[in-house]
């Protein structure tokens, strides 16, 4: 059962490429202002200030980051961990795609880490165990 939405973009979340980039800039380096954010972009792609300022304002509607005024303009910093991101963004593809069963969802992980390597697997089953012992339920 695929749920139907009416915007043209399927996944609400979904992050444009240039989106991406000002996200790993305020990964690697939190608290820039527009101008900063758009030197630590990539050359070979470093888009314009107001082009770069126009897409923190995009991210900062979409929640994904902050910001504290300092002075005139504005020093910015994400909202979520690359990880807490991945997992919304992993969350909304499931809730458009899942079919009420738990096994598609769970196959699906493992198919992922398969297709990466043998490592990827392994690194899953280890933070399902660690998990697993977080939770309490690590006694087997």
């Amino acid at each position: 059962m695929i749920k139907k939405r009416s915007s043209s973009n399927v996944l609400p979340n979904t992050l444009g490429e240039l989106e991406l980039l000002v996200m790993e800039a305020l990964w690697q380096q939190p608290h820039q202002d527009a101008k900063n954010v758009c030197s630590n972009i990539p050359r070979n792609r470093q888009p314009t200030l107001n082009t770069v300022q126009s897409t923190l304002e995009r991210l900062y509607k979409k929640g994904l980051v902050d910001r504290i005024k300092t002075g005139h303009a504005y020093t910015y910093y994400a909202s979520f961990s690359r990880s807490n991101l991945l997992a919304r963004l992993m969350g909304d593809v499931i809730h458009l795609l899942h079919d009420g069963r738990l096994e598609t969802i769970l196959s699906s992980f493992v198919n992922v880490a398969a297709d990466l390597d043998d490592k990827s697997l392994n690194d899953l089953e280890a933070l399902i165990a660690k998990k697993k012992q977080d939770l309490g339920g690590g006694a087997e």
